[in-house]
């Protein structure tokens, strides 16, 4: 670098630095708390549109599920988005999931997905549903009735306490 350039690039500093001193606009805390805003914003657009995305993957996954296999995920996705609100639909593994805080808490596997004779509805480790030293984190089905619904809600509003 020739000696024009740095004091060309000394004046530059200089000059930038002097009118910040001098600037009579945000203070460094109000410029702190917008930028701190800003992203905020940014976050909170980006999990609307990562919630909306998720739950459109979720009902493609469902979409392509066998009819005996999809009626059922369609309605498991309607009991839980129903029984906790909180929870985020998203796809794991390819499979229809729900998750809090980016933390998968529930999930439906189909009985297509790993050609078994059943369904599963399973729970991860984040799910609230210890109960002494074990208990069930999977649940078969091979259909849906008004009995299953309701232990369905409750085993989720559990989950998510």
């Amino acid at each position: 670098m020739s000696q024009l350039e740095k004091n060309s690039t000394q004046e530059s500093t200089t000059s930038t630095a002097t009118s910040n001193k001098n600037s009579k606009g945000f203070t460094a805390e109000e410029r702190a708390a917008m930028k701190e805003r800003a992203k905020e914003q940014k976050a909170e657009a980006r999990a609307s549109k990562n919630r909306a995305e998720g739950e459109s993957d979720v009902l493609a996954k469902i979409a392509e599920m066998p009819e005996s296999d999809r009626a059922i995920a369609e309605r498991l996705h309607e009991i839980i988005k129903a029984s906790a609100p909180v929870l985020a639909p998203k796809t794991w593994y390819g499979m229809p999931a729900y998750a809090r805080d980016g933390k998968i808490v529930c999930f439906f596997q189909s009985a297509q997905k790993f050609n078994t004779r059943y369904a599963t509805l399973g729970f991860s480790d984040t799910a609230n549903l210890d109960d002494g030293a074990m208990w069930p984190v999977a649940f078969a089905l091979k259909e849906l009735t008004a009995t299953e619904e309701a232990k369905i809600a409750a085993l989720v509003k559990k989950a998510v306490s």
